[in-house]
């Protein structure tokens, strides 16, 4: 299987209406009977029904309890004033997302799913992408889990943390690199509720990516991961084994015996297994992150989506695997 680097980007959707002729009613067939049927009136065509009012984007996202849209462009409101239209809540309630928003104003959840997707539409992804991400979201919680054993060395963030955030990354991917200040700064905002934790994936594709991740797992049992790790990524450009070890002597480590060992399989088995729990997990690519064993979108690896989604998980999790009731 041919992994890669993830790409921050929303999938275009290709939209098709389908048409087939239907059931045909018998009673429409030509008529059979005598001269009296055929000389009957034909029935008077139906009067054309009133076009629909079209509905005002302005409106749509306007007069919600709490909640201010007036910021957003005038594109942005008309694809989420048809995100409020056209999907529903996540709380169970039988109501729209914006009929929910307007008349169950306790439900908390209408406007966590309210702020997310009008962070999409600023952005300028389209209604349809929209509902899309926010159905692969909320759906993964009913998925089940992935399992993942963890070195404590390799995690920060307290050990009893009701919320386990686990990334699989490459040192040499950049779209890892991206992600990096994004993940550690959460994980550290919210110490006492994440446990981050860090799985090396190095890919085929890079060419020192592997040598990097042993070098990780050396200075970690040395007592220096993050240290390693920092380093790493902020020499992205050049990790060539002779530049890594360098690298170890400038954390006071012992480069030579690094370079000696990166000339070897060391690590071989660790590696492997890193691998075989990730594409047990279905990865497909990095970086990849989880939350409790749960897939998240990489769309949506930036702060306020984290927040959002460690919001969720808490929730969830004390609820035994289910929405609070509003």
């Amino acid at each position: 299987m041919l992994l890669s680097c993830w790409k921050r980007v929303v999938p275009l959707l290709a939209a098709a209406v389908l048409t087939a002729p239907g059931c045909k009613n018998p009673e429409s067939a030509a008529p059979t009977g005598g001269p009296s049927e055929a000389s009957a009136p034909a029935p008077a065509a139906p009067a054309p029904a009133e076009p629909a009012a079209p509905v005002d984007p302005a409106a749509a996202v306007s007069g919600i309890p709490g909640m201010d849209f007036s910021s957003l462009s005038p594109t942005a409101k008309r694809e989420l004033a048809t995100v409020f239209s056209d999907d529903f809540c996540y709380c169970g309630c039988p109501h729209t997302l914006g009929a929910c928003l307007k008349t169950h104003t306790p439900c908390k959840h209408a406007r966590r799913k309210a702020q997310v997707a009008a962070r999409m539409v600023s952005e300028g992804i389209p209604a349809t992408e929209v509902i899309l991400s926010l159905s692969t979201y909320y759906s993964a919680f009913h998925s089940p889990r992935a399992q993942f054993k963890v070195d404590d060395r390799m995690c920060m963030g307290s050990a009893g943390a009701p919320v386990t955030v686990v990334e699989f990354s490459d040192f040499e991917c950049p779209y890892c690199a991206k992600a990096r200040p994004v993940l550690e700064a959460f994980a550290k905002k919210h110490a006492q509720q994440v446990r981050f934790c860090y799985l090396p994936f190095p890919l085929a594709m890079h060419p020192n990516a592997k040598q990097a991740a042993q070098a990780a797992l050396w200075a970690r049992d040395q007592g220096k991961f993050w240290q390693m790790h920092d380093a790493l990524f902020e020499n992205q450009s050049n990790l060539k084994p002779e530049a890594i070890a360098a690298l170890a002597t400038s954390l006071g480590l012992d480069g030579a015996k690094l370079a000696a060992l990166l000339k070897t399989d060391a690590y071989k088995e660790e590696l492997d297994g890193y691998r075989g729990q990730g594409r047990a997990a279905g990865i497909s690519g990095t970086p990849s992150v989880y939350f409790n064993g749960r897939a998240l979108d990489l769309a949506f690896v930036e702060p306020e989506m984290l927040s959002h989604s460690l919001e969720d998980e808490l929730e969830w999790s004390a609820n035994k695997n289910a929405w609070a009731a509003d």
